[in-house]
């Protein structure tokens, strides 16, 4: 089994440190935006897109170049890693995975890479860290670095700097010690129901701190952009968000280590967080109905890290010997698990479910926790598609010879 593990750490830098690492990461994004100016310009003419080789022979052109000399200041391999990521945005535009790649603004956070292990030193024992053109900074060495070094990404968040480091290692797929297995339904007045009957309440972080983030957001702009007092004013702002965003991770993986833990096979829900989440405003020809009430739905879907939670559930199960396992999510609040008769009229309300036909009753999380289960015990030992247990209604007996 191949790993790929980051390990995240606070650094230390002096002044001079400080001012090195925000010129590189100024220099990086000037890098990826005139890059994205020529991709425009050259896609407006008609002509082939530019791969990433061609690329790096201009930022050459660049560097040497009397308007841009202090490129020459800044890593160069950090340099082309920025049109990589510029590559890589185009590619997941044309796959259709996102939006077109947007410049980057200054003050929306400074990150950079260094890809060339050959060129990182790292001093566990004395908790310091040696980069290109930045020397030797001390960092919070709160866990051991395991694996053989790949590369290492600075960035900064509310005026903390950070190292990820990134390694490899191949380790003996372990067996698991947990024999359950058990479905989970995620919503928002419950963030996870399981299929065993237990749940776990919600964090909403962003809820939690909604009030100050937005008494802090009306100082920031009552001030004058870009003035010093506007300035301490958004670093106000920027903690707030950290701490929403910390708060949430220390949430997800705590629940996700002890899910991973105590089950063998996982069944979550194939979720398209994207659509459910788009805006119902729509157009001025076309403007959409409710759209407060989906916007607040909105923020709440994106506030519980559905996203996240999938993802660290995948490789923690993966790591831990288990098995993460997502299917359809159509009609499974909606199905009745005893008689499997589906009907919107089965859900009552948002947590009640009472079957119109043989009156089963039961927490409609709690419904849809078992069906997912049972959707992944079929997909398991009938070996049906996900695509035919989203559109077909299943009988009774289907879901008996499952559990045979």
């Amino acid at each position: 089994m191949e790993i790929l593990q980051a390990f995240r750490f606070k650094v230390e830098p002096d002044g001079e440190q400080r001012h090195n690492m925000r010129r590189t990461g100024g220099a990086c994004r000037f890098v990826f935006n005139k890059a994205l100016v020529l991709q425009k310009e050259n896609h407006e003419s008609g002509n082939k897109f530019i791969s990433y080789v061609t690329m790096v022979k201009e930022l050459t052109h660049w560097r040497n170049s009397t308007e841009t000399p202090w490129l020459k200041e800044a890593p160069c391999h950090s340099l082309q890693h920025s049109l990589k990521d510029l590559e890589r945005s185009f590619k997941n535009f044309f796959a259709k995975r996102t939006a077109f790649p947007r410049f980057k603004k200054k003050g929306d956070g400074c990150s950079f890479r260094y890809p060339d292990p050959k060129q990182i030193k790292l001093d566990q024992e004395n908790s310091r860290i040696f980069l290109p053109k930045l020397g030797w900074m001390s960092y919070r060495n709160s866990r051991k670095v395991v694996g053989e070094l790949r590369n290492v990404t600075v960035s900064e968040s509310a005026g903390d700097w950070f190292v990820s480091i990134q390694t490899f290692r191949e380790e003996l797929r372990p067996a698991t010690t947990a024999t359950t297995v058990v479905g989970i339904d995620v919503g928002i007045a419950r963030f996870a129901t399981m299929s065993d009957g237990s749940y776990i309440e919600p964090l909403s972080s962003f809820k939690k701190h909604s009030n100050r983030l937005v008494k802090y957001q009306r100082k920031m702009s009552r001030k004058v952009k870009f003035s010093n007092n506007w300035k301490k004013a958004k670093s106000k702002v920027q903690k707030i968000h950290t701490q929403i965003a910390n708060a949430r991770k220390d949430f997800l993986h705590k629940i996700t280590t002890t899910i991973s833990k105590k089950h063998a096979l996982v069944c979550i829900e194939d979720l398209q967080i994207r659509n459910m989440s788009k805006s119902a405003a729509g157009t001025s020809e076309d403007p959409g109905k409710k759209v407060k009430q989906k916007s607040r739905l909105n923020r709440s879907i994106l506030d519980q890290g559905w996203g996240i939670f999938r993802a660290q559930l995948d490789y923690k199960l993966n790591w831990a010997g288990g098995m993460l396992l997502t299917v359809p999510a159509a009609n499974t609040s909606r199905t009745c698990p005893d008689c499997h008769h589906v009907s919107a009229d089965n859900r009552k309300t948002q947590a009640s479910f009472e079957c119109v036909i043989c009156n089963y009753s039961n927490h409609a999380d709690m419904v849809g926790a078992v069906n997912i289960l049972e959707r992944g015990y079929r997909l398991l030992a009938c070996g049906e598609s996900a695509k035919s247990l989203s559109m077909k209604q299943e009988p009774a007996e289907v879901s008996q010879l499952a559990f045979s």
